[in-house]
């Protein structure tokens, strides 16, 4: 029996839209009870079976038959709330879709029509070391023998490794495409669109990205991702959802968004074990391939950290390879 059809036929034995003063819309409230109903009565049917095994025969009856209520319920509430019973079994597939069906893809593209030197690079490498600067850890980016901002501390009592949290921003660009803090830093702004450039590239955005890699930290290091747990909690996947629904990566899947928290933490956390290290970026692939520091990069950063200090006028940069 199709859902349309079963819908129909479980209203029109549905009594409390004659019965109640749908102003107060009591029937919803008791469909909405008789839905938890059954759902209690579908639990206390298995207890039985756990409790009494093979001497409860009539289980698999009684637990079909108590699905069975559950279906009219379901389709009597949607009605409530003005859906079809197939619309809302459609909604729930594309959002399982969302959440976990993997599909073979590369990092979206949002760089079409603009020139080359407003691209960001499909393929690049990041180096990240930590260096003693002026009596403070700091961790520093690089690419392509250029600094990548300013060097990072914890900026926090306790040192909890948050100097390499751009490792996150990475893992958005490499599995989302989208990274308006690294776009910023690699002077890669759309400037050729001026709303791209101030909505999708501007302060708002790099502000909730920012946000964004702080609340998966917290949420990281709360429930276990440094220690190589797999799934993410369907709340903090809406909320990361939410807070981007009005930038072009809108439309990003929970499983996309699941991959790249997951992607940067294990970079975070790799990163932070060794004290630094490359990172060797695909966007095609979503990848991020990770090789430990070597005194090379080490130095060549420090020389980097010095000259920049010099350009600033800085009287005097202490860097610690």
């Amino acid at each position: 029996m199709q859902l349309a059809k079963y819908q129909e036929r479980a209203l029109s034995t549905d009594h409390t839209a004659k019965r109640f003063d749908t102003k107060i819309d009591r029937g919803s409230v008791v469909s909405l009870l008789g839905l938890a109903g059954e759902l209690g009565t579908l639990c206390a049917t298995y207890k039985k079976y756990l409790r009494d095994g093979k001497d409860y025969q009539f289980h698999k009856y009684h637990i079909k038959e108590e699905l069975g209520d559950i279906l009219w319920y379901l389709a009597v509430v949607a009605d409530k709330f003005g859906f079809k019973l197939d619309d809302v079994a459609k909604f729930n597939i594309e959002k399982i879709d969302g959440r976990w069906k993997e599909g073979v893809q590369a990092a979206m593209n949002y760089d079409k029509g603009m020139p080359k030197s407003q691209k960001l690079p499909r393929k690049f490498k990041i180096t990240v070391t930590q260096h003693t600067i002026d009596g403070k850890t700091k961790a520093v980016m690089c690419m392509n023998d250029t600094l990548l901002g300013d060097p990072l501390t914890d900026n926090a009592d306790e040192a909890d490794g948050y100097r390499f949290h751009d490792a996150f921003h990475v893992a958005f660009l490499t599995v989302l495409g989208w990274s308006p803090v690294l776009r910023k830093l690699m002077n890669k702004k759309r400037k050729k669109d001026p709303q791209k450039d101030e909505n999708e590239d501007g302060g708002r955005a790099i502000v909730i990205e920012e946000g964004i890699a702080a609340l998966i930290f917290e949420y990281g290091s709360d429930n276990g991702l440094a220690s190589g747990r797999h799934i993410i909690d369907d709340e903090l996947l809406l909320v990361l959802r939410q807070m981007t629904r009005r930038l072009e990566i809108k439309k990003t899947s929970s499983f996309e968004w699941q991959k790249a928290v997951l992607l940067g933490w294990k970079t975070f956390s790799w990163l932070n074990r060794n004290m630094g290290g490359s990172l060797i970026c695909d966007m095609d692939d979503q990848t991020i391939l990770l090789r430990k520091p070597t005194l090379t990069d080490r130095r060549k950063t420090a020389n980097l950290i010095r000259e920049e200090g010099k350009r600033r006028r800085i009287v005097a940069v202490d860097v610690q390879v």
